[in-house]
């Protein structure tokens, strides 16, 4: 489960997040809406450890994230906006990597990484230099490394961005597969790309939940 309590974010008087609270259960997947600048991305980070709420507080299957970040993050994969890739890696190299990051043991490393690399159709490419990619493949890799390890808790920020339309159906039909004993969060800003796969649609704006 996560529960976000009373979370705010402030930079100097500037509220990027502003008390907001959910709870996401175990099997759900749950959609973060909003345009560019409403949040999404602040409260992601925030979810993720990568920055500290001001106030409030953020509980991973039972860990707080701020008091115990190693246990709670080690539940997550995240795949952030942006696609930030180490280019000169291939796709295989970077998947690996990222499994090594998360602590996946050495033994089951070459097992997870293809997995991954098989459960996002990166099979093809594996031997290629990542910024030989297209922005569709990239943000393929960005999911793989986010899928590596076999997280409890999978949190995609944009993640359909550059992507075809077949390729969104099949990101979708996979998470639809997996997410019984998952909990999924992905953040758009376009409703139609996730309002057939989502359980719920969080709306937010100006850094509150609407």
């Amino acid at each position: 489960m996560i529960t976000v309590k009373n979370v705010t974010k402030k930079y100097g008087k500037f509220k990027a997040v502003d008390n907001i609270s959910f709870e996401i259960n175990d099997g759900e997947i749950i959609g973060l809406l909003g345009p560019n600048g409403a949040g999404k991305s602040t409260t992601m980070n925030i979810l993720t450890g990568f920055i500290e709420p001001t106030e409030g507080e953020v509980i991973i299957n039972g860990y707080n994230i701020s008091k115990k970040p190693k246990k709670a993050k080690k539940c997550i994969g995240y795949m952030p906006e942006g696609v930030p890739l180490y280019k000169d890696m291939t796709v295989k190299e970077f998947v690996t990597y990222m499994a090594e990051l998360k602590g996946v043991k050495k033994e089951q490393i070459k097992e997870s990484v293809d997995q991954a690399i098989q459960d996002t159709w990166l099979q093809n490419v594996r031997k290629v230099l990542i910024r030989n990619l297209s922005k569709g493949y990239k943000q393929r890799v960005s999911m793989a490394g986010a899928l590596v390890g076999n997280p409890e808790i999978i949190i995609l920020d944009e993640p359909f961005n550059g992507i075809d339309k077949s390729s969104i159906q099949q990101i979708k039909d996979y998470l639809l597969k997996i997410k019984s004993d998952k909990i999924i969060l992905i953040a758009s800003h376009i409703e139609s790309d996730i309002s057939d796969l989502c359980d719920e649609i969080i709306e937010m704006d100006l850094g509150k939940i609407n």
